[in-house]
């Protein structure tokens, strides 16, 4: 037993070697990132910088990420920033980015974090703000204080699988992934070695074609020689997501549309959007509009959600009165400013594509 744990540590320390010396000639220059090797900047800003590109970053392209971080670190450069601004105006600056929860929770957490002060800098802490999982804490940990931290995201999960040839499907075994994950990080330069794997995931070990012969961890890599490494992870069958049909109303007067603010809990919560008839994931809408009105139909757009697709009719009217309920009367010149989510983005270029 002895001699198989020195292996294993070993072998270990070899891999996160060759990949840290892959990383420091290959690693990807990205806005939120420190060059590989570097010391971590003495900057109060740098963890906040950190903390929103991977919240940003979740479910999400690095390509669509990119002028979201430059806008939001643009107009809200520190954490005490963010922590003071409306809910509102954040959610506005997030829209078109998806998952609108994880916006809700990023003002959550700037408030608490102003709150404490800074941000703390174990996992166990981090753990404890509003909207930080096992993974974020970790990444956290790792990138912005170089904390030793096992860092398991998608990429890293696609990696490891093939690296140690792991064959039982998603999700069971994310406990055998996390397992062999710890083997390989190392002590030093964690945040490095945690971004070396994503990257390494995302260039040369992807989901389909992987490029073994560019690989730097090629000859440990147990997959590979079982020949089928573009098979791990594996992963369960996909469930059919329902259709759903709703719609959604653009009411207008005086050159101007009616906006509400949906519900904070649920799809697109906290979010302006045109009025519609309820529909949700769960069942389709109503039909019934919200204000009497000669309503033309102006197509349909189609949006797939995590748990739903959903067709939308578009139908527009115009009236002299006021609906029901909370709203406010938008210029319908300056739509785009609105930070409509972007279902209802396209409902509105739908409308106004019509002339």
């Amino acid at each position: 037993m002895p001699c198989h744990t020195a292996r294993v540590t070993s072998m270990g320390d070899a891999i996160s070697s060759t990949l840290l010396d892959w990383y420091d000639k290959h690693a990807r220059a990205l806005p939120w990132r420190s060059p590989p090797g570097e010391a971590l900047p003495d900057d109060d800003a740098w963890p906040y910088r950190v903390w929103l590109s991977e919240v940003m970053l979740q479910q999400t392209t690095v390509a669509a990420v990119k002028p979201y971080f430059e806008k939001f670190t643009r107009i809200w450069p520190s954490v005490k920033d963010l922590a003071t601004a409306p809910e509102h105006e954040v959610m506005a600056a997030w829209a078109g980015l998806g998952y609108y929860s994880r916006a809700r929770n990023l003002v959550k957490c700037a408030r608490e974090v102003a709150r404490r002060g800074g941000f703390p800098k174990t996992e166990a802490e981090l753990r404890e703000l509003p909207g930080l999982g096992t993974y974020t804490a970790a990444a956290i940990a790792a990138i912005a204080f170089d904390s030793r931290a096992v860092v398991v995201d998608a990429n890293v999960e696609r990696v490891v699988s093939r690296l140690f040839n792991i064959t039982d499907p998603l999700p069971a075994s994310r406990k055998a992934i996390k397992e062999k994950a710890a083997t390989v990080t190392p002590e030093d330069r964690s945040g490095d070695f945690a971004q070396a794997m994503m990257d390494l995931g995302s260039s040369i070990c992807t989901s389909k074609s992987p490029r073994c012969l560019l690989c730097p961890l090629q000859v440990n890599c147990e997959g590979l020689r079982a020949g089928e490494p573009e098979r791990l992870p594996v992963k369960p069958p996909k469930k059919a997501k329902p259709e759903r049909k709703g719609t959604a109303y653009w009411i207008e007067r005086d050159e101007h549309v009616w906006l509400v603010t949906r519900e904070g809990t649920g799809m697109l919560g906290g979010m302006r959007a045109l009025p519609d008839d309820g529909w949700s994931a769960r069942e389709d809408g109503s039909g019934k509009p919200p204000i009497a009105a000669d309503w033309q139909d102006a197509g349909t757009v189609r949006h797939t959600f995590t748990h739903a697709h959903l067709a939308l009719t578009v139908k527009y009217g115009r009236t002299v009165s006021v609906p029901d309920g909370k709203g406010d009367w938008w210029p319908v010149s300056e739509i785009e400013a609105a930070g409509l989510p972007t279902l209802f983005a396209k409902a509105a270029r739908t409308v106004l594509s019509r002339g």
